[in-house]
């Protein structure tokens, strides 16, 4: 049982002085819904921990998810009490969109994308597409030490025709290409997107706010066909994905990732 939780300190104080924390609890079906307020003094995990096992009235959850990083260390602490494992995730849609209801939605502060290192880095890059009724075969025809697909984004569980093409990006990591999957598994990778400006971009949302400069280019052909990159992910529910391969002999992969702009 996966539940979805924020804990927050409300940017305005009240007319008293006194600042509040609002506590979110829910589920991915809105089923469960919790809500709860302390004031700054008693904002600490004994005070979640209680009021976790009040939302509790059967059984407690198997996961928390928790999409500000704010509010991580303080549940996992919570979570470690009570024997709940916590994750960071920025796919919390239940949540997001409770807290929206309530006008309770605050966005993060997103830092500006710093570039890749060096060391991790790989040959080339391209783009690429599949149809999205390939997507299965493709990663359970072949074996991929690191795999992330989470069943919500499988194309069948969205709903997607079989024929709609999803958009890639495909690097080629020569001698590098298992380190750099690694460090993409370990910074846990949401999206990947195109950003038009002086150069044009690539930048990689991963973890909870993490911005990362993946490629930069002029070249007006590059371009139009990030252009195009992004417009089939309009098509397709914002489902794409990230393959990591030492070379392009379409032989061996190193990791896969479905990814879906959040």
């Amino acid at each position: 049982m996966f539940w979805q939780i924020d804990f927050y300190r409300r940017s305005q104080p009240e007319k008293s002085g006194q600042v509040l924390w609002d506590l979110s609890i829910c589920d991915s079906t809105l089923e469960l819904k919790y809500e709860a307020t302390c004031p700054q003094s008693e904002a600490n995990s004994s005070w979640v921990v209680s009021q976790i096992q009040q939302a509790a009235s059967d059984s407690l959850p198997d996961v928390m998810q928790v999409f500000r990083p704010q509010s991580l260390s303080l549940i996992e602490q919570a979570g470690k009490i009570l024997g709940i494992k916590v994750e960071a995730t920025r796919r919390t849609i239940a949540l997001k969109t409770w807290l929206k209801q309530k006008q309770q939605f605050t966005a993060l502060d997103k830092p500006p994308p710093v570039p890749l290192s060096e060391n991790i880095w790989g040959d080339k890059w391209s783009f690429a597409t599949l149809r999205a009724g390939d997507i299965g075969d493709f990663f359970s025809e072949r074996p991929i030490p690191i795999l992330e697909t989470p069943d919500l984004l499988l194309p069948i569980n969205m709903g997607l025709a079989s024929t709609v093409p999803v958009p890639g990006v495909v690097i080629y990591g020569g001698r590098k290409s298992m380190l750099l999957a690694r460090w993409l598994k370990e910074n846990r990778p949401v999206a990947l997107n195109y950003i038009a400006g002086a150069p044009d971009g690539l930048v990689l949302e991963a973890g909870l706010v993490d911005r990362w400069i993946v490629a930069t280019f002029e070249d007006e052909e590059v371009s139009q066909a990030a252009a195009l990159y992004q417009q089939r992910k309009q098509q397709s529910q914002g489902l794409h994905f990230l393959l990591v391969q030492p070379d392009d002999s379409g032989m061996t992969y190193t990791g896969f990732w479905l990814l879906q702009e959040v």
